[in-house]
């Protein structure tokens, strides 16, 4: 087993046991801590599965974002997770929001993922996981499962950590609604 398998194995062993005993993964984070809540959400511009350039959360001022973090493309729970965003896609535009991808998988194998799953929203490159640190959402080579809610002035509102892929989708439509109705 090469070394690079060896670490993702042990990084999947991680999150199994981290999941099983119902810890928060940003206990598990390296890089940084998880950024506050109400307060700008950390800037970044990452390249795209759907743009030539570089995708920036400013880009998206005037809209809600979902920016959420992932292990890897064509994984089983990144995928079920990817196709029930996909499927709640419409709900999303309903309420002004862009869904964004992020984990350290290059702008090739988005396409790929994105071509085989049927995915209409944007999956970023953070090749090299600065952005992930940033968020907090960094373990070592791959970004962990975490989901933040952005207002359309760039405020992080919402932060989801431990996340399950069959049900998060209406986890976040849920804090969206909250969220819209307050402000």
């Amino acid at each position: 087993m090469s070394r690079r398998n060896l670490l993702r194995a042990l990084f999947i062993s991680v999150l199994a046991i981290a999941t099983s005993l119902n810890f928060s993964l940003a206990a598990f984070a390296l890089g940084g801590t998880l950024p506050p809540l109400n307060q700008p959400a950390p800037e970044f511009a990452l390249p795209s599965n759907e743009s030539d350039g570089a995708v920036s959360l400013s880009d998206y001022r005037g809209k809600w974002v979902v920016a959420y973090f992932y292990p890897a493309d064509f994984t089983p729970g990144c995928t079920l997770e990817a196709r029930k965003f996909q499927e709640d896609m419409p709900k999303y535009l309903d309420r002004n929001t862009q869904v964004l991808g992020i984990s350290a998988d290059d702008v090739n194998s988005h396409a790929d993922f994105c071509d085989s799953e049927g995915l209409k929203f944007p999956l970023l490159a953070d090749a090299n996981g600065k952005i992930s640190k940033a968020y907090g959402s960094w373990l070592g080579i791959r970004s962990a499962r975490h989901t933040y809610i952005i207002d359309p002035e760039g405020i992080l509102r919402a932060t989801f950590t431990g996340v399950n892929p069959i049900i998060h989708s209406r986890e976040v439509l849920a804090k969206l609604d909250e969220l819209q109705q307050a402000s």
